[in-house]
């Protein structure tokens, strides 16, 4: 028997289907962050196949973990703008829009699918509280890691390859990944 972590035990008992997505439940803590946590977990259809979608206390990712390709794709809930939820039968698609992106992730579970829009509606529409400023000046580390803002560079020089960026665009988004 697999031992899952707490939080992707609890948001797996929630989920209606594991069909699709059972390897990446198995692999999922490998692809979260220090002290990220899992809230909710659906399958779904996103570019090149079926894989896990999960939201976490600080993004939404779709994981397919197959044994000739992966794929990774998150999107921090800060940047997502809104979330459009469609369903039919017995499928819905969840369309997630970024800042110049869009995603659809298909063939989710009705339950499930609407379950995570529903809350990421709701994060991104909760006041936040304005941050405190320290007392003195902090000499810490960046709060992200260099090789995760080396992957987002990646990530944004290739929307600047597809045209989806403009140059400025590229320039003013890499700046702020850098600021940080």
């Amino acid at each position: 028997m697999n031992y899952l972590r707490p939080d992707i035990a609890q948001a797996k008992s929630k989920m209606s289907s594991k069909l699709g997505a059972g390897r990446e439940l198995k692999k999922l803590a490998g692809y979260l962050w220090e002290a990220e946590t899992v809230d909710l977990l659906a399958s779904g259809w996103y570019g090149s196949g079926t894989g896990l979608v999960a939201l976490t206390d600080r993004r939404l990712i779709f994981i397919k973990d197959g044994i000739m390709s992966q794929t990774l794709e998150d999107f921090p809930l800060e940047n997502i703008s809104s979330v459009q939820w469609s369903a039919g039968m017995l499928f819905g698609t969840m369309t997630v829009f970024t800042s110049g992106n869009k995603a659809d992730i298909s063939q989710m579970q009705k339950p499930d699918g609407k379950a995570i829009a529903d809350k990421i509606r709701q994060l991104i529409s909760a006041p936040t509280d304005p941050p405190t400023e320290p007392s003195h000046p902090s000499t810490q580390s960046p709060s992200i890691p260099p090789t995760l803002i080396a992957d987002e560079l990646r990530k944004l020089a290739e929307l600047r390859e597809l045209g989806v960026l403009t140059d400025d665009e590229f320039t003013a988004q890499k700046a702020k990944l850098l600021a940080q």
